[in-house]
């Protein structure tokens, strides 16, 4: 073993006594260093709430879906609009199961076909032979999002082909204001309403007057998250692929940025010398359209799975568009791709290697008898709990002896992102032959990032912050297994992998026709 193995090892081991010093109870007479600062800007509850549910279920919904079409003409006859088994309560069974947090849907697209009956139009299902014209998908849909306890959130096109009033400022303003004011107040708890910039090149002109869409929609939703491109409480990420940037803040200029005219590097970054907070949402469908159309089929699940460390594991929410079909329901081949896209994030992340570690750290804020900062809180699932080190150290590293030899190929990092962004670079190593060899590298942390890479076979795993914009805080360290993906997928992240390839892996059957889920594997 070399000088500087056997150094290694010795720091290590002076780590780990200090770390059993911590079942010693600490001094009564000795009082406790406040916890640190937290660094601007910070997400506010609402915005905390949102990132924690990871992923979201869009669902497109529509005449574009009886029509075979993406964007409307907005000339539809009303009539076309006929589902003759919608069932919201499946679309929401099927979230659930998935692991889904909240439920948006298209109750307005670019046609302008209102989903609810809509004082301001006749153009809505109050004019379909649906329900006699009695119907209201956005009311069905929120009883439905209750009983599963998911969130539910609202689009609303801008863009209105139909609406002749579209093109005139004031006269549009109005009534689009009128229409957002329906949703907001007769369908209970809205947590994000999701705007866009899409336009035809060739369309009117129109100035929409944001400033007072956003006041109006906070008054009377104080809870929701706004989505566009530019903010001001969520950011579109730049692309329709969910492939975040290696680097990605939550950290924005508000004031750098404009709705329809966002810079795509500045929006798959962020800004780490941003002064707002707008954490960034990635959207993609499952098919390669964004409405149901019957001559496409689902990516695969190992697509879905490449998606998810693209996204959720690059800081950011996922929203996954699952569009229903002509008959109101989310297709079988879908709900397929979903329960296995499930079995497969079941299979990696249901046990962290790490869970039984004993955890060193370089330094510790308070010393080892505060219990607040200690590096066994990086095992402890969570953001609330977290490591802290000594102010003004430069020494920032975490060391988990695992006890045993494990095989691993994932990492996952988290901050505690209420005390802020912090982490500007990091990398992970690992105990081999007598020597660490780094197995892992990255730029931003936030609320989550995982990095996947070929299989180690280790003990010892040293986490080391390199760069930070403060002293860096720590929520948690996982180590796992993914027996299905490849780091050549990721290493190549705007190839994926083909539609309808389920890799060989074990499928599983869902039941959603009762309350009482059942899951069923069933083997290639």
């Amino acid at each position: 073993m070399t000088r500087s193995a056997i150094s290694t090892l010795t720091f290590f081991l002076s780590l780990s006594s200090s770390a059993a010093e911590l079942t010693k109870p600490s001094s009564q007479n000795t009082p406790w260093i406040p916890p640190p600062l937290p660094l601007p800007p910070l997400p506010s509850a609402s915005q905390l709430k949102w990132q924690q549910g990871e992923m979201a279920m869009f669902l497109h919904f529509g005449p574009n879906t009886f029509t075979d079409s993406e964007w409307g003409s907005g000339q539809a006859d009303p009539s076309i609009f006929f589902p003759t088994n919608l069932d919201p309560r499946q679309w929401a069974a099927v979230a659930s199961a998935a692991g889904f947090s909240r439920l948006v849907l298209t109750a307005k697209h670019h046609d302008g076909f209102c989903l609810w009956p809509s004082t301001y139009t006749n153009y809505s299902v109050r004019s379909s032979p649906w329900r006699s014209g009695e119907g209201d998908v956005v009311a069905i849909l929120a009883a439905a999002a209750r009983e599963f306890s998911l969130g539910l959130g609202l689009y609303l096109s801008p863009w209105d082909r139909h609406e002749p009033c579209y093109g005139k400022t004031l006269e549009y303003n109005e009534y689009f204001l009128g229409q957002m004011t329906e949703l907001l107040t007769c369908y209970g708890d809205i947590q994000e309403v999701w705007l866009d910039g899409a336009k035809g090149k060739d369309e009117k002109d129109m100035v929409y007057l944001f400033d007072s869409w956003f006041e109006l929609i906070h008054q009377l939703q104080p809870g929701a998250i706004i989505f566009s491109d530019a903010g001001p409480d969520s950011r579109w990420i730049g692309d329709e692929d969910a492939v975040a940037g290696t680097t990605c803040w939550s950290l924005f200029n508000k004031s750098s940025a404009a709705i329809g005219d966002t810079k795509f590097e500045y929006s798959l970054k962020g800004d780490p010398h941003g002064h707002d907070w707008v954490a960034p949402e990635c959207d993609v469908s499952i098919r390669r359209g964004w409405f149901w159309h019957s001559s496409e089929h689902p990516k695969s699940p190992l697509a879905l799975l490449e998606i998810y460390y693209t996204s959720v594991g690059r800081n950011c929410l996922l929203i996954l568009n699952v569009p229903p079909n002509s008959l109101g329901l989310v297709s079988d081949e879908d709900i397929q791709v979903l329960q296995n896209f499930t079995a497969m994030r079941h299979t990696i992340f249901s046990h962290n290697f790490a869970e039984d570690a004993i955890v060193s750290a370089g330094s510790t804020r308070g010393g080892l008898y505060d219990p607040r900062f200690i590096p066994s809180n990086v095992i402890q699932e969570g953001i609330h709990s977290y490591w802290a080190p000594e102010e003004c150290q430069t020494n920032w590293t975490l060391i988990l002896d695992l006890r045993k030899s494990v095989s691993f190929n994932v990492l996952l990092a988290q901050e505690p992102i209420q005390m802020g962004q912090r982490v500007m670079e990091f990398h992970a190593d690992v105990f081999i032959e007598g020597e660490w060899r780094m197995v892992a590298n990255g730029t931003t942390i936030g609320y989550k990032r995982l990095l996947l890479f070929p299989v180690e076979k280790a003990q010892l795993l040293r986490f080391v912050i390199d760069k930070s914009r403060a002293d860096p805080l720590i929520s948690y360290l996982g180590l796992y297994f993914d027996p299905f993906s490849t780091t050549r997928n990721l290493l190549n992240a705007s190839r994926r992998p083909s539609f309808n390839d389920t890799g060989g892996i074990g499928l599983m059957r869902l039941n959603t026709t009762s309350s009482n889920r059942s899951l069923v594997f069933r083997s290639l």
